[in-house]
């Protein structure tokens, strides 16, 4: 695993713990129970990208660790909305505060003002962030392989399909690809090394041909031209993760539409 994924999952483990102590796993997972039981709204991801002819996850992400911030002032009222209503398949929302100034409030901040499905974009490592993800209105959850180990990917994915939640599994490399034995909903590839942040879209082409699996492709960052968009789509991927080529615009909401009209 690459340093900057080790200092972020490193600090991730320490969060947790402090989030454990104000709200203990036996009353979140209670509170998640009696959810579950009143019934709830579930939003696929994976049929919403296999159904749409642009496949775009329109991601709120106000900063990176690569580039600082992007979009320091942006709000997820001011945004989410305009991206459900330019034409986005499903909505990616970054939950960690220190490298992505993000939130998990967030969520629920939204959830009632969209109808698109909504991921959260976190670096999970305990079943207690699965638990969190549903209880704040998310209809789907990124694992990453780096972050994890096969056994883990494989609880954690069983565990998130308990809750009604739709597992984006990202691989950057081949070996990593083993991890799609934990039949993930959607399998994403990370075009950027979260270790160098070096980006290649190539990477996608590359293991689009390696990947055998009946989920959903998803193809993730470095994406900014909609040809590339066109050429993704017929290698076999459905889904596109966008962040940074809208958020860094004054409009995200506007950049999104144009980008769309323009595929």
């Amino acid at each position: 695993m690459a340093d900057i994924l080790q200092e972020i999952v490193a600090h991730k483990r320490v969060e947790l713990e402090q989030q454990k102590q104000l709200v203990p796993p036996r009353e979140l997972y209670a509170r998640v129970e009696r959810l579950m039981a009143d019934g709830i709204t579930e939003r696929s991801m994976s049929r919403a990208l296999a159904s749409s002819p642009y496949g775009i996850i329109a991601e709120f992400k106000r900063k990176s660790p690569s580039n600082g911030w992007i979009h320091e002032d942006a709000q997820p009222m001011d945004v989410i909305p305009k991206y459900a209503a330019g034409g986005a398949s499903a909505l990616s929302i970054l939950t960690d505060s220190r490298y992505f100034g993000g939130t998990l409030d967030f969520i629920p901040q939204v959830r009632a003002s969209v109808h698109i499905p909504i991921l959260r974009k976190e670096f999970i490592v305990d079943e207690y962030q699965l638990f969190e993800a549903r209880l704040a209105g998310a209809d789907a959850v990124l694992l990453i392989a780096a972050d994890l180990s096969l056994d883990e990917c494989r609880t954690l994915t069983r565990t998130a399909h308990d809750l009604k939640l739709e597992v984006l599994l990202e691989m950057h490399s081949e070996p990593e690809l083993d991890y799609l034995e934990c039949n993930p909903d959607m399998a994403g590839i990370n075009n950027r090394n979260l270790g160098t942040f070096h980006t290649d879209v190539a990477n996608s082409f590359r293991l689009a041909e390696k990947m055998a699996t009946e989920a959903v492709k998803v193809s993730e960052s470095g994406i900014s031209n909609p040809d590339t968009v066109r050429q993704l789509r017929a290698a076999g991927f459905r889904g596109f993760l966008m962040g940074e080529c809208f958020m860094k615009e004054a409009d995200p909401g506007m950049a999104l539409k144009q980008f769309i009209a323009a595929i």
